[in-house]
């Protein structure tokens, strides 16, 4: 009986191996990153194309001799992020994949980014069956149809149609045969983009949502799928009917997911549900930072969303949502705040959108905190033309002597209560502390660099002369 339990218990763990081992299949990249010596090179997996959460997959250090070489486990064709510090980039991995790789330091014509600067990797030995050799082999025929007969589209619009007609048929005949799944997708809706190019002749949106997307299946890791997805779904909520849109309203008023699943169902472009709920998440997302719909209710939508979707991958899009729009990110839009100067008057987010901003979050009573303030100064004597700058104290900060402190300083300085929203929404936990936002209201770092060194021995300096040296440039100024 022993035997037999332990001939049982060892055939079912070698059918359970078996079985993660077909669902996970190991992907390696090596490489070659001279520029990297001693850096992580990282790879990010994107969670979902709605919030753009990017999840780490794997990371290896570069060595002396300029090598790296990451494993990890994949269970389907995706797109991928690969970074090292400020400088990123992108490549396609499909299951059992093995890729070497050129990674490169930015170009040195192109200005640093704070936000983090594109590269462009190289592959050695690519696979002619590998999913990045076909998006690159297709995406070169796409541009060299589009430069070469872009031009006809408004000089005669008929042929221009009978072409771009002829060139997705010949396209789709030759992916037909193909068994990727990813790499079909992507040819449809990137032939299907074309049809967004605004001509003579080309499909309405209620055609275009019957061809392509009311009975195909939701390919939510596939890139090309979802950028078409996002764009015809962009702006939902105003392009709605009087009636649906008042419906959606008040269904937000309500914290009810279920009533505005039930007004989005008044619009034919959202009768297929799975849609119709992806495009929900889109949606509120999209007014959550207009003054229109009450913000505190569609995260209470979202937070149900991610609990109870009907369809699961739904529930990590929304969480990954809520995430978005309640943290501060780089590239994401700052939260609001309201604060009140020495005259009493109200300062918004919206009264500091004629330049970029730099918030320095500040104790004014200790000496950590003040050693910075001749830098900060000396930022200000330098860049006050192109940065605006603000020092924000917890009200209980505040002595007499602290007080004195604050008088020196040229810009704008405001006490809060500790209880402010803007201590929240920053995630304003320790000082001195610094965000870094653009004249249009987006985050450029939180926290951003301070005046002194980092580990990295990297200040906001850099940052701030590379915005004055194209702000120069617009002005006309040497």
């Amino acid at each position: 009986m022993l035997l037999k339990n332990f001939i049982f218990t060892f055939f079912f763990f070698a059918l359970t191996f078996t079985g993660l081992a077909q669902e996970k299949s190991i992907v390696k990249i090596t490489g070659f990153a001279p520029d990297y010596v001693g850096k992580t090179i990282e790879v990010y997996q994107i969670e979902d194309y709605l919030s753009m959460h990017e999840a780490k997959l794997a990371g290896a250090e570069v060595k002396e001799d300029s090598t790296f070489s990451i494993v990890f486990f994949a269970d389907e064709t995706q797109k991928v992020r690969v970074r090292c510090g400020n400088n990123r980039s992108f490549m396609y991995i499909q299951p059992n994949g093995t890729y070497d790789i050129y990674f490169p330091e930015r170009d040195p014509y192109d200005p640093y980014r704070p936000a983090g600067n594109e590269v462009e990797l190289t592959f050695y030995g690519l696979d002619s069956n590998d999913v990045n050799y076909e998006v690159l082999l297709f995406n070169r025929w796409v541009d060299g149809f589009v430069a070469k007969n872009f031009s006809r589209q408004r000089v005669n619009p008929i042929l221009y149609n009978q072409l771009v007609d002829s060139f997705k048929l010949a396209a789709s005949n030759y992916y037909l045969a193909d068994t990727g799944k990813y790499i079909f997708d992507y040819v449809r809706f990137t032939l299907a983009s074309l049809d967004n190019i605004q001509q003579a002749g080309e499909r309405n949106r209620y055609e275009k949502h019957d061809f392509y997307l009311k009975h195909y299946p939701v390919a939510y890791k596939n890139d090309a799928y979802m950028d078409y997805f996002t764009n015809f779904y962009r702006g939902m909520i105003p392009r709605l009917s009087m009636e649906c849109n008042n419906r959606v309203y008040l269904g937000v008023l309500k914290s009810s997911p279920t009533l505005v699943m039930k007004a989005l169902g008044l619009e034919y472009t959202l009768v297929n549900l799975r849609i119709r709920e992806t495009v929900m998440i889109q949606a509120l997302s999209e007014v959550y930072f207009t003054k229109d719909f009450p913000q505190t209710n569609i995260v209470t939508i979202l937070d149900s969303v991610a609990k109870h979707a009907m369809f699961s991958e739904n529930k990590l899009i929304a969480s990954n949502m809520i995430d978005r729009l309640t943290e501060v990110v780089p590239g994401g839009r700052a939260p609001e705040f309201t604060l009140t100067d020495a005259d009493g008057s109200i300062k918004t987010l919206a009264d500091f959108k004629k330049k970029h901003l730099y918030i320095h979050f500040f104790d004014p009573r200790s000496d950590k905190n003040k050693v910075e303030i001749p830098l900060l100064l000396d930022l200000y004597a330098k860049y006050n033309r192109d940065v605006t700058f603000i020092t924000v104290c917890p009200r209980s900060t505040i002595t007499d002597e602290s007080s004195a402190v604050l008088e020196q300083l040229p810009w704008e300085t405001f006490i809060v209560e500790n209880s402010n929203d803007i201590l929240k929404n920053y995630k304003i936990a320790t000082f001195p502390n610094y965000v870094f936002i653009d004249a249009y209201s987006y985050i450029i770092g939180a926290p951003a660099l301070g005046p002194q060194p980092n580990g990295s021995y990297e200040t906001i300096d850099k940052s701030f002369f590379e915005l004055q040296k194209i702000n120069k440039a617009i002005r006309g100024e040497e």
